[in-house]
């Protein structure tokens, strides 16, 4: 199957090592894997500071990178649903819906698409709590939420349990914002900031050591959280996990870059 991988933009700044562990992942699974050399930010950040008018240099350019895929894979909920769903700065054309609709978030991709639930050279011994950001919970249904009654269901946790040695620990709250929300943190930084802090709160007391999310702006977020509250806790995309990333390999990334971007 031949797929267009789109690394957003602060993710090929401050995660590059989640671009590369999507890209082996797919090439692991059997996927033809292109990747757009010119592609950068999706838009997202103007659409969410109110500016979208200002968007549409970059969703046009997003449109002519990625027109003529059947899917076009990323590793952010939010990325994913900005364009699925807001993508509007630019003339609805049939190219511009069909890119649209064939933006799909990784966890979507392989536990729909692709169908996998083995990953057999994947073992991560380690207990792990599990993040969703808003836009894989709500707007993608990653999961189902407190708020709404109907059978439970948890891709990413199922994705997850193929992977040797992993214990996913229960949170208090786990469908809870995490008080990122793009630009929000910038704008509402003193209650965005005590989101933050009940966020790692709660995954410190379900006794993970690792925080595991299909969404790494929201663990830029906690990361920085966790650092200043001297929290013991390490936080790693989950294409990382189902790639086969080491333990040792794990601390030093979970650490580093996060720690990095958090600064």
């Amino acid at each position: 199957m031949r797929v267009a991988l789109f690394v957003p933009c602060y993710i090929d700044a401050f995660f590059p090592e989640v671009g590369i562990a999507t890209l082996e992942l797919l090439e692991r699974l059997g996927c033809q894997v292109d990747y757009p050399l010119d592609q950068t930010c999706c838009g997202q950040p103007m659409a969410n500071s109110g500016c979208h008018a200002d968007a549409a240099g970059a969703e046009a350019l997003f449109v002519r990178n990625f027109a003529g895929y059947d899917h076009i894979v990323a590793p952010s909920g939010s990325c994913t649903h900005h364009v699925r769903d807001h993508l509007v700065a630019v003339p609805q054309t049939p190219e511009v819906q069909a890119v649209r609709k064939n933006t799909i978030e990784l966890v979507s991709f392989v536990h729909d698409v692709l169908g996998v639930r083995e990953f057999p050279w994947a073992r991560f011994p380690h207990k792990v709590s599990l993040h969703l950001g808003c836009s894989t919970l709500r707007a993608l249904r990653g999961a189902s939420t407190s708020e709404v009654l109907e059978p439970a269901f948890n891709k990413p946790a199922a994705l997850l349990a193929g992977v040797q040695g992993l214990e996913l620990m229960p949170l208090k709250r786990p469908d809870e914002c995490c008080g990122f929300g793009g630009t929000f943190s910038v704008f509402e930084e003193p209650v965005s900031a005590k989101m933050g802090q009940d966020k790692v709160h709660d995954h410190l007391q379900s006794g993970a050591e690792f925080v595991v999310t299909p969404d790494m702006s929201c663990a830029m977020h906690q990361q920085g959280c966790a650092r200043r509250l001297g929290l013991p806790l390490k936080f790693l995309h989950i294409a990382q996990v189902l790639n086969g990333t080491s333990s040792r390999t794990a601390s030093g990334t979970a650490n580093g870059s996060a720690t990095g971007a958090a600064a």
